[in-house]
């Protein structure tokens, strides 16, 4: 394992200052739940560590006149306990249960969670439901990125070297049904296999007015299922119709992700996955 440089900037000004003359060197962290075991593994080399999870700006939720705010350095417990997210934003307040342990929970934060760039990162479908914009500071200013624009594959983040995500905007919605699931190896502590989140309105016909679904995990990088999406709005669901979405949601899935020996427990455990987190809308 390579020594290390830890520094810790206690206001943005200071992070920025310090990456404008080190981001080619440096590793942002927020949480760092991943570091010893990247270091360890020798995945992780970098001359600096630069910690901005004690920044004040990276943090808190609110509502503003551009959307729901949520800094980059909040925890998955706080977002778990967020009272503006369990209205606002509940499938993004759910996908905080059951991430990894409590105790990781206290130190994780969303905006490490997005920047890992994993596939199976929780936060990232309930992000993408919201159509979420990372707000990122440079030296050079600011400027506002689409959530899917962050990660360019598994693992490979997009974002320049000198640039620090300070906070994600959401579209907030007041929805009916709002779940996130998912399925890993073992039920605690688990990395999601595949996961999904959504948001719905049906309307006074029982109709599906409107509709977010996002997969994780099963792709490359998050994003949403506009096939699904469309065979579901303007429609009365039932279990037959969702079932039959979730046939083709599986099917979308196997091709892009190419056909493999897992497909044969991917389709069916993708299509019952999608029957029981909709299933309330019937």
């Amino acid at each position: 394992m390579m020594n290390t440089g830890y520094v810790r900037p206690q206001t943005l000004a200071e992070a920025l200052a310090f990456l404008a003359e080190n981001s080619h060197k440096t590793r942002i962290v927020a949480g760092g739940t991943d570091v010893m075991v990247d270091l360890r593994a020798g995945t992780l080399k970098t001359e600096y560590l630069l910690d901005v999870s004690r920044i004040d700006a990276l943090r808190g939720i609110m509502l503003t006149g551009d959307g729901l705010e949520v800094g980059a350095a909040v925890t998955l417990s706080e977002i778990y306990t967020s009272t503006i997210l369990e209205t606002h934003a509940p499938a993004l307040q759910k996908s905080a249960f059951n991430f990894a342990s409590k105790q990781i929970r206290n130190m994780a934060t969303i905006g490490g969670n997005v920047a890992h760039c994993s596939p199976c990162g929780d936060t990232l479908p309930a992000l993408v439901i919201h159509e979420a914009r990372a707000v990122l500071a440079s030296p050079g200013g600011e400027r506002q990125v689409a959530i899917e624009e962050i990660a360019s594959g598994p693992y490979l983040c997009a974002l320049p070297k000198n640039e620090i995500i300070t906070r994600f905007i959401l579209k907030p919605a007041k929805v009916a049904f709002a779940d996130f699931q998912k399925i890993g190896r073992r039920k605690e502590l688990a990395v999601a296999r595949m996961s999904m989140a959504y948001m719905a309105n049906k309307d006074a016909g029982g109709q599906v007015s409107f509709l977010r679904f996002s997969l994780g995990a099963c792709t490359p990088t998050p994003q949403r299922m506009p096939q699904v999406e469309a065979m579901l709005v303007g429609q009365v669901p039932d279990t037959a119709l969702l079932w039959e979405a979730g046939r083709v949601l599986a099917e979308n899935v196997i091709t892009m992700a190419g056909r493999r020996a897992s497909a044969v427990y991917k389709e069916p455990a993708i299509q019952g996955l999608f029957m029981r987190m909709l299933y309330p809308m019937v």
